[in-house]
């Protein structure tokens, strides 16, 4: 599979787990940003392809397939994906399940659990920006923003204000 690069001066945002729903407030927090990444379960319906749609209205788009992603539109999307954004690694999954640690990446990005992760262990980082759909069990909704730069890639989780 060959590797993406991109050159993004803004930050770059990601969601997950939308499941059907995209909030106004998850487009919001996401204008500005120079790609978005959505790390699957999208949704299950045909007409969940149009958040992918609007997203793109934003800025451009890289998405992998989730387990719920099963509507003729998703099988398009990759299992996982590997971008390069200012020098940075970037490896993209919906379920950590599905990670090969020997994967050579700076960040390893994943969804699926819906519970936010903004974690660095053993130089890498270990992002999963929470789910940004549907409420599930007590977990907040939320989504990430990355700062890649020449010397540093950051993180962090932004709670929807619901």
């Amino acid at each position: 599979m060959n590797t993406e690069r991109l050159e993004c001066d803004a930050p770059v945002g990601v969601i997950a787990d939308t499941h059907g729903t995209l909030r106004d407030e998850a487009l919001t927090m996401l204008e500005g940003c120079g790609v978005i990444l959505h790390l699957g379960d999208v949704g299950s319906r045909d007409q969940d392809a149009a958040i992918l749609e609007r997203l793109a209205e934003l800025a451009p788009v890289h998405t992998v397939r989730g387990n719920v992603d099963t509507a003729p539109w998703a099988e398009r999307l990759p299992w996982y994906l590997d971008l390069v954004v200012n020098g940075w690694r970037l490896h993209l999954v919906h379920d950590i399940a599905d990670f090969a640690p020997d994967t050579p990446c700076d960040a390893m990005l994943h969804g699926h659990s819906h519970k936010a992760r903004n974690e660095w262990r053993d130089g890498r980082l270990l992002f999963n920006p929470g789910g940004a759909g549907r409420r599930r069990f007590s977990l907040p909704l939320t989504l990430g923003k990355l700062w890649a730069d020449e010397t540093a890639l950051r993180g962090a989780i932004l709670r929807l204000p619901l």
